[in-house]
């Protein structure tokens, strides 16, 4: 103990430099904190947006994610019902949704487009989608139809400018069956909405599971999305759908998430460089700081050597000196970077939008125990380092030498 307030007291010889270099860490220590958080945000919220769009878990048939279709669901699930019953029995699983995919043309009499559709159960799918999805005018599909009345249609923005649709108008969705023949069926427009992506937008349709089996000619589905409570059980349900169900295919939302694994790389590349060069800056800055002092010490090291010092404690007050200012720049830096935290929190500052997207989203920087114990521990680490690489030498000059140092 009685080292380390020796070295204290030694930082405090000279105030202002080692202010300067406590604020260089400090700033140091923040801009990690500050870019690792907002990094940590975007992962969690692309890696919500990806679970919300796909499923937690995607369950087909074998050959659904590997070969292409001949004719229209191929290789759909026919027994979905049973299977979606049997997967909400765990308690792990929110619900199993069925979801058909198919496309076709779309036309208002005047123009025709074409689309990408998608047949899915209203009662949980807009629910299990949440902010992923804005309705923009009238509202979502109803849950279970009339009998007689006409099918509901949901479009992308886009879709709906192209179409000059409305809620209340009414189309006709054309498309090929599971036998290789046209069919139309006139539907009626429930609502437009977005999902952000304008390309997207363009051609997305939502029908109901009954409204898309029905101009397919089929009873199957083209998957099943299963929801869980808690994103991390993810590869653990896996495994274990894998080895109750053999006989289908089961990929998670990373599988398919390929813009979250594309941010999340390019992410990491940028943060770990610029974190590399905020880290090389705050140990440079502690080596200046304690080579001056080694320099300007070099005949009070040497009288501390003919009264017996080791060079090793000589080192180590030196290195207790490291500490100090690194652990004091740190700690500085953590309060920093929280005020930015809870600043951005409360403030709501939206940042624009993303490339290939049109809704901005909130900047936000997570707070992680983990990061913040990581960069401590890094920085103080590196200032140790730093102070015990220039002061070794002249630690180990000799006596005379030392106390004739000009």
């Amino acid at each position: 103990m009685k080292w380390l307030v020796f070295a204290c007291k030694n930082v405090l010889r000279n105030r202002r430099r080692s202010l300067i270099t406590v604020l260089i860490a400090a700033v140091g220590t923040a801009g990690v904190l500050v870019g690792g958080g907002f990094a940590l945000f975007t992962y969690e919220s692309l890696r919500e947006m990806a679970a919300r769009e796909n499923g937690h878990l995607t369950l087909a048939h074998k050959s659904y994610f590997e070969s292409d279709e001949d004719t229209p669901m191929q290789y759909g699930l026919a027994d979905f019902t049973a299977l979606k019953s049997r997967l909400e029995q765990d308690k792990r699983v929110r619900m199993a949704l069925p979801r058909v995919q198919f496309s076709g043309l779309l036309s208002n009499g005047d123009k025709s487009s074409v689309f990408v559709g998608m047949g899915v159960d209203p009662a949980g799918e807009f629910y299990a989608k949440g902010p992923a999805m804005r309705v923009v005018s009238g509202s979502t599909l109803s849950r279970g139809q009339k009998t007689g009345a006409a099918p509901e249609i949901m479009l992308g923005t886009e879709l709906a400018r192209q179409m000059k649709a409305a809620p209340g108008a009414v189309l006709t969705l054309l498309s090929t069956t599971t036998s290789g023949s046209l069919n139309v069926l006139d539907v009626v427009v429930r609502g437009i909405m977005t999902v952000g992506v304008p390309e997207i937008d363009k051609r997305l349709i939502y029908v109901d599971v009954p409204t898309a089996q029905r101009l397919l000619v089929t009873d199957k589905v083209s998957t099943l999305s299963v929801y869980l409570h808690e994103t991390a059980q993810t590869d653990e349900m896996r495994k274990e759908i894998a080895a109750m169900l053999p006989q289908y295919s089961v990929q998670t939302w990373r599988d398919q998430a390929f813009y979250y694994v594309a941010v999340r790389g390019l992410y990491n590349r940028i943060f770990g460089l610029l974190g590399a060069v905020i880290v090389v800056m705050v140990v440079f800055a502690v080596s200046n700081t304690l080579a001056m002092a080694v320099v300007e010490r070099t005949r009070e090291i040497g009288a501390l050597r003919a009264l017996g010092t080791l060079p090793s404690q000589i080192v180590r007050v030196f290195a207790l000196e490291g500490l100090v200012l690194g652990a004091a720049g740190t700690a500085l830096g953590m309060l920093a970077a929280l005020s930015a935290s809870i600043f951005f929190m409360l403030a709501d500052v939206q940042m624009p939008p993303p490339p290939g997207r049109s809704v901005g989203y909130p900047l936000q920087i997570n707070i992680s125990p983990e990061l913040y114990l990581l960069t401590t521990l890094v920085i103080i680490a590196l200032s140790i380092a730093a102070a015990w690489f220039v002061s070794r030498k002249m630690a180990a000059k000799p006596i005379v030498e030392a106390l004739t140092h000009v």
